[in-house]
């Protein structure tokens, strides 16, 4: 066989090691502390205006609760958001194209995931803030 058919044979592993790569743990983010003075429905508002500015869509509203989707490319996630009056926990609900698959009891997903929301709760935080009192 020519070099130039066995050589995509010989890369094939090291393509799938850097596919590997782009995965990483996914764990829920810790409960973000919700500050003592701000309403419930401030605490809702200041979520929705996270999802909007990072370019999700807020869903399936109600007291205390609340959807989150990002479409985004090819990609999609799904979360669903919790609050009360001592904090807000986000979950993970699904996606496509993200690499999604649970191994050997560990769930792993794009890394970029994680970064998404990481911003969301760094946007949330603020927005506590700002609509305190």
């Amino acid at each position: 066989m020519p070099i130039s058919r066995r050589l995509p044979i010989a890369l094939l592993p090291l393509l799938l090691l850097l596919m590997a790569f782009r995965q990483a743990p996914l764990v829920d983010p810790a409960p973000i502390a919700v500050p003592a003075n701000i309403s419930q429905v401030n605490v809702g508002k200041a979520i929705e205006m996270a999802l909007i500015h990072r370019g999700w869509t807020a869903s399936n509203q109600a007291t205390g609760a609340m959807d989150g989707t990002l479409h985004l490319r090819e990609h999609v996630a799904t979360i669903h958001i919790t609050w009360d009056a001592h904090g807000v926990e986000i979950k993970y609900v699904s996606s496509a194209n993200l690499k999604y698959e649970e191994e050997k009891g560990q769930r792993l997903i794009h890394k970029n995931y994680l970064s998404w929301i990481e911003n969301l709760v760094i946007d949330i935080k603020s927005n506590m803030v700002l609509l305190e009192g």
